[in-house]
């Protein structure tokens, strides 16, 4: 699952069964930018995937849409996305035993839906100490 939620209780989602790879995210950032007409400020961890270079030349062509900002090493409790990550790691995985992939990809889908249609859910997110930093 990839996912980026906003200050304003925006939340948009991906889900894929293949490994993560630089191609799968910048299906994603394509999605990111197909579907955002303002400028997105994206906050991500320095995953091999996020600092690809192709990863790197494609954000590099695409500055004027979408601007990116690197957490420090190791430091998951300053991404607010991982808040999200817990919720359904919680909610939609822990509360349910599927009985395969299928099911659980349903599952996951389906709580990232109803998510999205709770965005002072998402905004809570924002609402943690150690990220209210990216709430203004």
């Amino acid at each position: 699952m990839l996912s980026a939620i906003s200050n304003r209780g925006k939340l948009q989602f991906m889900i894929f069964k293949e490994r993560f790879t630089t191609p799968v995210f910048l299906k994603f950032l394509r999605r990111l930018l197909r579907q955002n007409r303002r400028k997105i400020l994206l906050i991500i961890d320095s995953h091999p995937v996020h600092v690809s270079g192709a990863t790197t030349r494609w954000l590099k062509k695409h500055t004027s849409r979408i601007r990116v900002y690197f957490l420090p090493g190791y430091s998951p409790e300053l991404n607010p996305d991982e808040y999200l990550n817990q919720d359904v790691k919680t909610n939609a995985v822990g509360r349910t035993r599927p009985v395969d992939q299928k099911e659980l990809i349903g599952n996951v889908r389906s709580y990232l839906r109803i998510a999205q249609a709770r965005p002072s859910k998402i905004k809570r997110f924002f609402h943690h100490k150690h990220v209210r930093y990216a709430s203004v």
